[in-house]
């Protein structure tokens, strides 16, 4: 996503998206799994922060995160582990990209593009869904994938704390399945509520031979607003600072070439009990729709305080978090201070995926961090369930980890 920003942040909320989860009925004959294990599976994960959780669930949360797992998919030792850029995706070209885009363009970079109106800025965001597409493709299920190409746009431009006013949505497929695009828009339709915003329209491309069977993509556009002087661009941010972290409903709508990967590597199916969650499948926890975090960030953001936000996406916390800071300005991130959801255990182990590599792909059941000042840091966990002081701004560059 390339965008004309001023460097600026995320925001979150847990709306009833959650109630949605993932229905995985009858997929192609295959087994029934329940709604409602879905739904509190995907409760639990977008809860999963504690500012004062115990200290025996933090202990075996750090001992879990320090492992380096190298298992086959037999479970054997020694397999080299995986990365995103052996599953085709190079993040590091991607940033040379944007580098490249911005040199000519400057103001390109940030999660949401700004244009001057009046005595405020339209913040514009543009983004797809990935290939978690092929997700709902295998368990021919469509009727959340819009709830996640809402969000991932919407998340986006309120890191600028703007209110999204509309979105539209572009839907192309080889040849139109009415019923199956109509349970694609009925998921965008349920996003937009989430995000208080207007669906005004898209466009619908019916390209013979262009796409495979059954098969979609999507892309969607939304553009919201904020005063001029209610801006945040991060550039107040200073050394003492505190990170907030808003949890994720699970793996959200990025790294799903590496996570195709690892399913393809473990020899598990879509169907398979989530190790460490054996109540919930493997496909419902991957399915699990975006959390939509326009309400909770905007109100979080009018109780003044918010100085930087990020949206935790491609790149995870290594790329994401210092995209709102000032030169000279990191992040230090306290490594077992929230419960990391079983399906990003479950993909390290079985991928034999490297710590810092899950860190740099995956939200790790952060879907959002706020920057805020010392003084209200206490209050905003204590208010949101979904909250947990992450860390704090430290002087240097990037993001550490640590206790």
């Amino acid at each position: 996503m390339l965008l004309a920003v001023a460097e600026a942040g995320v925001a979150v909320g847990v709306p009833a998206q959650i109630e949605r989860a993932v229905r995985i009925e009858g997929c192609r004959g295959r087994r029934r799994a329940s709604l409602g294990r879905a739904v509190r599976f995907a409760r639990a994960q977008a809860s999963s922060c504690s500012g004062d959780g115990d200290e025996a669930r933090r202990a075996e949360m750090r001992k879990s995160l320090s492992r380096s797992w190298r298992t086959n998919a037999q479970g054997g030792a020694g397999a080299p582990g995986l990365t995103y850029k052996d599953a085709g995706v190079d993040i590091d070209a991607g940033a040379e990209l944007v580098r490249r885009i911005a040199a000519m363009t400057p103001g390109i970079g940030g999660f949401g593009g700004l244009f001057p109106f009046g005595d405020s800025y339209l913040v514009a965001g543009t983004d797809g869904v990935g290939t978690k597409l092929k997700l709902a493709f295998d368990l021919d299920i469509h009727d959340t994938i819009g709830i996640d190409l809402v969000a991932m746009s919407v998340n986006d431009i309120i890191t600028s704390g703007a209110k999204p006013m509309f979105f539209l949505d572009y839907f192309a497929t080889s040849r139109l399945d009415v019923d199956q695009a109509e349970q694609v828009i009925k998921g965008i339709v349920e996003g937009c509520k989430q995000s208080d915003c207007a669906l005004l329209g898209g466009e619908t491309a019916e390209m013979p031979d262009f796409y495979a069977e059954g098969e979609y993509d999507l892309s969607g556009f939304a553009v919201g607003s904020v005063k001029k002087d209610a801006l945040i661009d991060g550039k107040n941010i200073k050394v003492g600072d505190q990170i907030i972290g808003l949890a994720s409903s699970g793996v959200h709508s990025n790294g799903f070439s590496l996570v195709r990967r690892v399913l393809a590597r473990s020899g598990a199916t879509l169907f398979d009990a989530l190790p460490g969650a054996e109540a919930t499948t493997i496909g419902e926890a991957l399915l699990a729709p975006t959390v939509i975090y326009v309400k909770q960030v905007l109100d979080i953001i009018s109780k003044g305080g918010v100085k930087g936000i990020a949206h935790i996406t491609g790149g995870g916390f290594t790329d994401n978090i210092p995209r709102v800071f000032p030169s000279g300005l990191g992040a230090h991130v306290k490594v077992g201070v929230w419960d990391v959801p079983p399906i990003f255990k479950w993909l390290q182990k079985a991928g034999g995926v490297e710590e810092a590599e899950m860190f740099r792909t995956f939200n790790m059941g952060i879907g959002m961090i706020l920057v805020v000042s010392p003084q209200v840091a206490e209050e905003i966990v204590l208010t949101n369930s979904n909250a947990c002081l992450l860390g704090h701004v430290v002087e240097g560059d990037g993001v550490t980890y640590g206790k």
